[in-house]
């Protein structure tokens, strides 16, 4: 018997598996952690990156569609929420510093998740992006699942979103200690939140390869931004874009 009797119907089978899609995900964060550690966690070896990278080549050289491994990975997908959740844990151990920088990071949550709805689109239409693609850019600074629903819900493309998101972040945190060295932002409160506020999931485990301290107010700063972004994004996106598409 050939070689590739046997193994065409083993790979047909694997390839509609969920465990394949699963295993082969996991493998490429892993690898991506490797050469991130190998280069001391700089910012500009991001874990995510790379993997997101290596997992688009994998599919390109298989011929597996993105929708269908998309659905095969879901169990993936689905843990993005209790995960967000989960950095509550760490936030409790923080909430003396907390109290103390409510006012401030209320502040800077409003203006923050404003100015990258408004920026986002104004960026867009600047570009001369098109109608649904400012749409699916507009909440390009909460969590993927987030930016992916709202996207869906205001007309916009949920794959654009996941994907400028994923940008976003990756953008985030390689540009985040230069800027704030740069203006001379020293707190780690500040610098965690605005981190975790711009560059969400991304930003947020970038912080928590600095110190607990900024990946646990990233954490805060992303959570809060995806909550206010959730309710301000559904009305501003649709409105900023009708007007400036009359």
């Amino acid at each position: 018997m050939a070689i590739n009797e046997i193994f065409v119907p083993v790979w047909n089978h694997l390839s509609h598996s969920p465990l394949l899609a699963i295993a082969v995900t996991l493998m490429a964060y892993l690898f991506a952690m490797w050469v991130s550690a190998r280069f001391h966690f700089s910012p500009l070896a991001n874990p995510v990156v790379m993997a997101v990278a290596l997992i688009i080549l994998l599919l390109q050289l298989s011929g597996i569609s993105y929708e269908r491994y998309f659905l095969a990975v879901q169990p993936l997908h689905l843990m993005l929420g209790p995960v967000t959740v989960a950095l509550a844990i760490p936030l409790a151990r923080q909430l003396p510093r907390l109290r103390r920088s409510i006012l401030p990071l209320s502040v800077g949550l409003l203006f923050g998740c404003v100015t990258a709805i408004v920026s986002a689109v104004l960026i867009t239409i600047w570009m001369h992006g098109s109608y649904e693609l400012a749409l699916s850019i507009g909440p390009k600074s909460a969590t993927t699942p987030i930016a992916m629903g709202i996207a869906e819900k205001i007309g916009g493309i949920p794959s654009v979103a996941a994907a400028i998101v994923i940008l976003t972040g990756a953008f985030g945190a390689l540009v985040a200690r230069y800027l704030f060295n740069w203006m001379r932002i020293r707190s780690p409160e500040i610098r965690g939140f605005a981190l975790g506020l711009a560059a969400h999931g991304i930003g947020t485990a970038r912080g928590f390869q600095v110190s607990k301290e900024i990946g646990t107010f990233a954490g805060l700063g992303m959570g809060l931004n995806g909550m206010l972004t959730a309710i301000l994004a559904p009305s501003l996106v649709p409105v900023l874009v009708s007007y400036f598409f009359k």
